[in-house]
């Protein structure tokens, strides 16, 4: 036995002497100094149970509240029918990236997930580049999802105001960003200062969730005097269709609403280093996810439809707010919509935390690998406060700046709702598509493994995300102009060339790529870091 082999085999033996409370956080013991699974020490607190994730998984999801508050997307493809019947089609689509997600965080649970699971997937010789690009692509997703949603809150701070000064308030764009960068810059100070109280909050999110949805759904299906017809609902497709294009082309693009309704969840994913118990309560997390926050949205989109009296008033462009008018068209009640509205705020701001708490995360995990500019200083972490300070506050400043694009383009939530969409799933698929292109050997059996049926499933979560990637390309309206135009495709090129330029100006030469390339990757041509941690075989 060589002296390597020896070594290896003491370090797996220091592992599984482990107590066992440690096997789901513990990789391996490398010269005293417990590793967990992205060869890294801990230095965030796993203060997260199955609970506290699930919380953050429902309430950053939000799915309800996010169907509600970007409807008008589908209100112009289909109306009801587009909106009802699109969610269950994102439903499954999103069931097999569901699947494909949780048996990689399963194996390798770390803040970094597509990101570190692109660079196992693509072996010794491609992994680290697509674990680069990947992570780059699924940070500014996140980006623009953090805008989107902050954007919802900051429209439902304002339509609170207008309830109640309806014959006096003239909206205007610049209000909408006030209320974003308040919202925003408050929720990043709760991350840093009161990072130990966010548990709480996204418990009591979840709460707001699901016991909110339930309130705003009864509330919504018995006080309207007078309903729609079930014609309207179920199907009105074809006179609400105002995008120009045909009715299958029309439909397929409003599928966008429902993707953003349940389309988060890798979220969760990005705060693994914070679980107890990440391969078996990640799975379970995702799964909830998308099957509950499926079923409320369904069930809130049928009562939105039965609710609406006039959907022209609702059909006023993609920047609006038109749950407001439901709200009142429903209640008939400024008092009724406001408390409406007031508790889609406290789901909403709950959700905005758990956000800008996934993205610090992200950007933390890709700076401590050196993927990021200044990345000693991204990289920091203060383990008084458990949280990434720097990468926090780069995130908030960011996502001040992609705020500031509705204030001049009518389209622009469609461009923040889409480019999230495009960019999260494109980083999807590239650990999906290398996984099976390497023989899905690489990634160890987590607790939660598809066997047989992984690469079909991860197969064809890959093709639907290709077909809906390329119809969310397509212009949203006919006749299309400037100020209408989709940008989705502009905006994942522009991001790609950004990535390809920080590639050849700093990774090809000093970017090692992550240590998770050493623990799980053991081919001949591996490349050798400084660091070198080996692999701990998880029980299937």
């Amino acid at each position: 036995m060589t002296m390597e082999v020896a070594d290896r085999d003491e370090k797996w033996c220091k592992a599984q002497a482990q107590p066992k409370r440690d096997v789901e956080t513990v990789a391996i013991v490398d010269n005293g100094v417990i590793v967990n699974a992205a060869g890294y020490q801990d230095q965030l607190k796993r203060q997260y149970g199955f609970w506290g994730i699930v919380g953050i998984a429902l309430t950053v999801d939000n799915a309800w509240a996010a169907l509600g508050s970007s409807i008008s997307v589908s209100f112009l493809n289909g109306g009801p029918p587009g909106l009802i019947y699109g969610l269950l089609v994102a439903l499954f689509w999103y069931s097999f990236v569901g699947l494909s997600l949780a048996e990689l965080a399963s194996s390798v649970p770390t803040a970094g997930g597509v990101y570190h699971w692109a660079t196992i997937a693509g072996g010794p010789r491609w992994g680290r580049m697509l674990g680069f690009f990947t992570g780059w692509i699924n940070f500014y997703g996140w980006m623009f999802d953090l805008a989107s949603l902050v954007q919802i809150t900051a429209n439902i701070l304002v339509q609170m105001y207008a309830t109640y000064h309806q014959g006096t308030y003239l909206p205007e764009t610049w209000h909408v960003y006030i209320a974003y960068v308040a919202v925003l810059w408050l929720s990043t100070v709760f991350i840093i200062f009161a990072n130990r109280l966010v548990p709480y909050t996204q418990t009591l999110g979840m709460f707001f969730v699901i016991v909110g949805g339930i309130v705003t759904i009864v509330v919504i299906a018995t006080l309207p005097k007078t309903h729609a017809s079930n014609h309207f609902v179920w199907g009105s497709f074809d006179e609400n269709n105002l995008t120009g294009w045909q009715g299958g082309v029309a439909f397929l693009l409003g599928v966008l609403n429902g993707a953003f309704t349940i389309g988060t969840p890798d979220a969760i994913t990005h705060i693994a280093e914070e679980l107890p118990n990440p391969r078996r309560d990640l799975p379970k997390a995702i799964g909830l996810q998308i099957g509950l926050g499926s079923l409320y949205a369904f069930i809130f989109a049928i009562t939105l439809g039965y609710a609406i009296t006039d959907i022209s008033q609702l059909q006023g462009g993609i920047n609006t707010y038109p749950l407001a008018g439901i709200y009142q068209q429903a209640t008939q009640s400024a008092p009724a919509t406001f408390g409406l509205l007031f508790i889609l705020l406290l789901t909403s701001l709950c959700c905005c935390i758990g956000t800008v708490l996934t993205n610090s995360r992200t950007y933390w995990a890709l700076a401590r690998d050196n993927a990021v500019p200044f990345s000693p200083i991204f990289g920091r972490v203060n383990e008084r406060l458990s949280c990434p300070i720097e990468s926090t506050i780069f995130v908030c400043v960011f996502a001040t700046g992609l705020g500031a694009i509705p204030l001049g383009s009518s389209s622009a939530f469609l461009a923040l709702t889409g480019s999230f969409i495009v960019l999260t799933t494109v980083s999807y698929a590239i650990p999906f598509t290398a996984n099976m292109l390497t023989g899905r050997k690489y990634f160890p059996a987590g607790p939660f493994h598809l066997g047989k049926l992984g690469t079909a499933i991860n197969l064809t979560a890959v093709l639907l995300i290709i077909l809906f990637d390329i119809l969310f390309f397509f212009p949203y309206s006919l006749p299309t102009t400037v100020e209408s135009m989709n940008y989705n495709s502009v905006i994942l090129v522009g991001t790609i060339a950004i990535s390809v330029i920080w590639w050849f100006v700093h990774a090809t030469h000093h970017y090692p790529g992550p240590k998770v390339m050493r623990l799980y990757i053991h081919d001949s041509g591996t490349p050798s870091t400084d660091t070198e941690v080996l692999e701990k075989q998880h029980e299937a």
